[in-house]
């Protein structure tokens, strides 16, 4: 198995762990500061990786080169989830998910600033089925909810985060000077923690941990060990590996897991034709499977 086969299924296990965090922040953001959940959130996620790597690969002195990168890659993961979070007060997960969506094609466009990586034509084209396949999951195959769509309050809040989201990306190439993923995923989640504790420190002083409701716990138990120590990890590996385009490209099957976890939760079961909106999704991730000739060297 190739290292960009495995960048493929890195991002196919990251999109559906991401996208329980949208269920489950909705139902958890009402009672907490943002500031406040991901601050902790991410020194939990920090010890983790943290304890992993001490007892498997170590932490080299070589990673400590250069700080200021850490900060940089973990003061955009902290923009995203705050404003995640903060978005999520009053927008639904569905169209939460929608915005999500973006992420691709901003990525590309920071992709190449950064990288000068090229979006070809099949790629363009796959990234245009993806968007199509999930509108249509996300609108459940509705066209008059398509046409009364309206960007709300958190919606607009989220698109920033998603902007960061998107930025991040091409980023870790830029930064990495050849630290294992585990390690400067590690790097990234402590200067992250350091940046949402000074932000955030009023919010979690006040913030009374001992009268929080069980889905808060929940919530941040799965966002800090599923949705952020894994899939950062996830990450890192396919950025390493995966044009930046072909990486956000999976967060088209973000509104698809948005709604199985809906399911999951009983929150309603969309009708037969978002099928649809699947098999588009798949066709995307078929395009994007092949063999690119103008891709970067490492695809």
């Amino acid at each position: 198995m190739t290292y960009a086969t495995r960048g493929h299924l890195a991002m196919l296990a990251f999109s559906a762990l991401v996208a329980g965090s949208f269920s489950l922040g909705a139902m958890a953001a009402p009672h907490i500061a943002p500031s406040a959940l991901n601050a902790v959130r991410f020194v939990l996620a920090g010890v983790l990786l943290g304890s992993v790597a001490l007892a498997t690969t170590g932490i080299p002195r070589s990673a400590l080169r250069a700080p200021w990168r850490y900060l940089v890659l973990g003061g955009l993961f902290a923009t995203y989830f705050v404003l995640m979070f903060e978005g999520l007060k009053t927008g639904a997960p569905v169209s939460m998910s929608a915005v999500f969506t973006l992420t691709p094609a901003m990525s590309a466009v920071f992709g190449y600033v950064a990288l000068r990586q090229i979006t070809t034509p099949r790629m363009a084209l796959a990234l245009s089925v993806g968007a199509a396949g999930a509108l249509w999951v996300i609108f459940r195959a509705d066209l008059a909810a398509l046409m009364a769509f309206q960007i709300g309050q958190g919606e607009f809040i989220y698109f920033w985060g998603c902007v960061a989201h998107a930025l991040y990306t091409p980023m870790v190439r830029v930064l990495n000077r050849g630290e294992s993923p585990l390690v400067f995923t590690l790097g990234m989640l402590t200067a992250g923690a350091v940046v949402l504790g000074l932000w955030g420190w009023q919010d979690i002083v006040a913030t009374d941990w001992l009268a929080l409701p069980g889905i808060v716990w929940i919530t941040l138990i799965y966002v800090a060990i599923a949705a952020s120590a894994a899939t950062f990890v996830l990450l890192q590996f396919a950025v390493l590996h995966l044009p930046s385009a072909k990486v956000m490209a999976y967060t088209y099957l973000t509104p698809t897991w948005v709604i199985v976890w809906e399911m999951a939760l009983g929150r309603g079961v969309p009708s037969a034709l978002v099928g649809g909106g699947v098999v588009l999704t798949v066709v995307a991730l078929i395009l994007l499977l092949k063999d690119e000739t103008r891709a970067t060297s490492s695809d």
